[in-house]
């Protein structure tokens, strides 16, 4: 069952026992860095890209949606996703992307905005 940005497409071929840990991120015109961290609890599901000097050492937040494939053989994810589209979204915040519904609203509002 998929439902909104927090949870990966069915097509998308990951498993809740997936550790993406370092896997490295492909948007879809090329890499943008490594998984620094993720959640596979199920509503609530997202990777935490560090983009290293991509962005200025910048970390992302990606709703499991924008998850394309996961390739575990080459330990890649590919996500449907821009660099441009990536580099505008909103700024990660590390103290608020656990609890704080509101900073959830904001990027599910950005990521599930008709791409």
């Amino acid at each position: 069952m998929h439902s909104g940005p927090w949870n990966y497409l069915p097509t998308a071929g990951h498993t809740r026992d997936d550790d993406l840990s370092g896997y490295r991120v492909e948007a879809s015109d090329g890499p943008i860095g490594k998984v620094d961290g993720f959640s596979n609890e199920v509503g609530s599901q997202y990777l935490v890209v560090d983009t290293g000097v991509w962005i200025f050492g910048r970390k992302v937040m990606l709703p499991a949606a924008t998850v394309s494939r996961v390739d575990n053989d080459r330990r890649t994810v590919h996500v449907s996703w821009t660099k441009d589209e990536i580099k505008a979204s909103p700024e990660f915040d590390e103290d608020r992307h656990l609890g704080d519904p509101a900073y959830r609203d904001q990027l599910g509002g950005y990521y599930g905005s008709g791409h």
